[in-house]
């Protein structure tokens, strides 16, 4: 897997490597819907091996293939659902698609146009890896109707389309929790090394809230992190990696990132306000941080993204 595996950051990006001509995608706001047999017109076809900086929803209405997260490997079949995270070792195959529809969105979309704090409502979105769901048909055509109107409101003109987006998000996601995730048993949940994993997103997030609502005011370091968890930080640091594709200082970097710009999105508040928020000493330091991560300043991106 290692050496060979890409890091991708956006479904644009993978596809491009996999010499795909005419992608009916844009994904420049974070997300991205597409149905898939817009995009492979050759079949069969075999992805690259990935790491995605996204999370993605894939809803196969009809066709067939195999999908593998990490060391496991399952086949695509039609009226399955598939959910996968950020980070986790991802190849495809397919064989036949007459109908499948994929949704991928980055944690700064989520924080931005859903709501600053999803994971409280959908922590579902912190598993580290599922078995793919199978929906009643009567469930299926429901998520259906609501997926072609999120991908008439992508491809629409309307200023307002990412806040409608936004609030179809929450719709789908809430019926996902509805059919899949009350009561959700991750299949790799006794594993040790997924399990650490899990409770270091968990502490991730749970340390920006606290950030964010003023119950602390200093940013937590690698060690932090090995130190809650009671490992060794070289120990942590490789399982993380290994699991995920990603340093846990890349981790914490995309983190800070996300909550900034979810931040920006409050005109209330002031660059310096943010920076003191989320554990930076100095506005100087936060504005060369972000800027330096996002090639924008705060108060360029702050201007675009109103």
């Amino acid at each position: 897997m290692g050496n060979k595996t890409l890091v991708v950051k956006t479904l644009e990006e993978l596809y491009d490597l996999m010499g795909l001509p005419d992608r009916p995608i844009d994904s420049s706001s974070g997300f991205t819907i597409v149905y898939l047999q817009d995009v492979f017109k050759v079949l069969p076809v075999e992805s690259l091996p990935y790491r995605p900086n996204f999370f993605s929803f894939l809803f196969v209405k009809d066709a067939y293939g195999k999908y593998s997260i990490d060391d496991l490997q399952f086949t695509v079949a039609p009226g399955t659902v598939y959910f996968t995270n950020p980070g986790n070792f991802r190849k495809f195959e397919w064989h036949t698609i007459a109908d499948a529809c994929l949704i991928v969105f980055d944690e700064a979309y989520l924080k931005e146009q859903v709501h600053a704090d999803i994971y409280r409502e959908f922590s579902f979105l912190l598993t580290e890896t599922v078995e793919p769901r199978t929906l009643k048909a009567d469930q299926f055509n429901g998520i259906e109707q609501l997926l072609r109107i999120i991908y008439s409101e992508h491809h629409s003109l309307s200023p307002y389309k990412d806040k409608i987006i936004g609030s179809l998000l929450v719709t789908l996601l809430l019926k996902i929790k509805e059919y899949f995730f009350q009561d959700y048993n991750p299949i790799y949940e006794g594993n040790r090394s997924s399990q650490i994993v899990k409770t270091f997103k968990q502490q991730l997030e749970q340390h920006f809230r606290d950030l964010v609502a003023g119950k602390t005011s200093s940013a937590l370091r690698v060690q932090d992190y090995a130190d809650k968890q009671n490992l060794h930080v070289n120990y942590l640091s490789s399982v993380i990696s290994s699991k995920t594709g990603k340093s846990i200082s890349h981790w914490i970097q995309d983190k800070t990132i996300a909550e900034a710009k979810a931040l920006l999105q409050d005109n209330n508040l002031s660059i310096k306000e943010i920076a003191s928020k989320l554990g930076f000493l100095e506005a100087p330091h936060f504005s060369n941080y972000f800027k330096k991560h996002s090639s924008q300043s705060p108060a360029e991106y702050r201007k675009l993204a109103h």
